[in-house]
């Protein structure tokens, strides 16, 4: 399958990427088969040399069928070569992971379940050894 997709140059702690075609089997910098743009994420937002796209040739690919990654779809996107995607929402993932409760309504049956089956459990372990004990008093 292809897949537009970025890959990642640049120095240590100073990525540049390029918005490359590649078979998604492909390792992430390795083999690519066109490359179609670039992407600077150090400059500011505003600047018109952070991003640099070949339209004609994206447009092509995507005809060809190449999917594009979630972070190209929105720069695609952004840049008016395809829709742009909808928004993802994670409100979890700005809390840390231990500090994560869970809570909704699905949640809460599932803890009340256990509890409900606690004395259930109890009742037949002390059944369990009564009826070890008739055995043993017929034997």
């Amino acid at each position: 399958m292809l897949k537009l997709r970025l890959s990642r140059g640049g120095t240590k702690k100073r990525p540049v990427y390029k918005v490359v075609v590649a078979d998604s089997r492909f390792a992430r910098d390795g083999r690519f088969i066109e490359k179609v743009g670039f992407f600077n994420p150090l400059l500011p937002k505003e600047k018109k040399e952070r991003i640099g796209l070949e339209a004609e040739r994206i447009k092509y690919w995507l005809g060809q069928g190449a999917q594009p990654t979630t972070r190209v779809a929105r720069i695609l996107g952004e840049n008016e070569l395809m829709p742009m995607p909808a928004n993802g929402n994670n409100p979890q993932k700005a809390i840390p992971k231990k500090d994560r409760k869970k809570e909704g309504s699905e949640e809460a049956p599932k803890a009340e379940a256990p509890k409900a089956e606690a004395p259930k459990a109890e009742a037949k372990k002390e059944e369990a050894p009564k009826a070890e004990a008739k055995k043993e008093e017929k034997k």
